[in-house]
């Protein structure tokens, strides 16, 4: 899913309905999911590689096979998407391209799943 494009010098109302139009988006899509809903949040809990790891094996023995990520635009996520979520979780304090936290998500998931395993992994 796109997040909402907001123009270099939104006034505050453009940034609103941009974050509107994106909480109804994500909302819509999670409707039916029974799954985890990790929010990727500048403000949420930082966990290490070994951690995610820990946290993935956790899902896995727990039955909970159907995770869902939710990656916000540069404004971050709307209170009511944080609320849907089981965690946020947070990759650092500085914002990235929307593009880029997928692949910077699915490495960590990737590696996640290496070291949950006991299989080497990039340190």
């Amino acid at each position: 899913m796109a997040e909402a494009r907001i123009k270099e010098l939104a006034s505050p109302a453009e940034e609103g309905k941009a974050m509107q139009e994106e909480r109804r988006a994500i909302i819509e899509r999670l409707k039916g999911h029974s799954g985890p809903v990790v929010a990727l949040d500048r403000l949420g809990k930082s966990l290490d590689s070994p951690q995610i790891g820990e946290w993935l094996n956790r899902m896995v023995l727990d039955g909970r096979t159907e995770l869902a990520f939710v990656i916000g635009g540069p404004l971050g996520l709307a209170p009511e998407v944080l609320e849907r979520a089981e965690m946020s979780l947070s990759f650092s304090k500085m914002t990235f391209p929307h593009q880029m936290m997928r692949v910077i998500l699915l490495e960590q998931i990737y590696r996640g799943f290496r070291i949950m395993h006991g299989e080497p992994y990039h340190k």
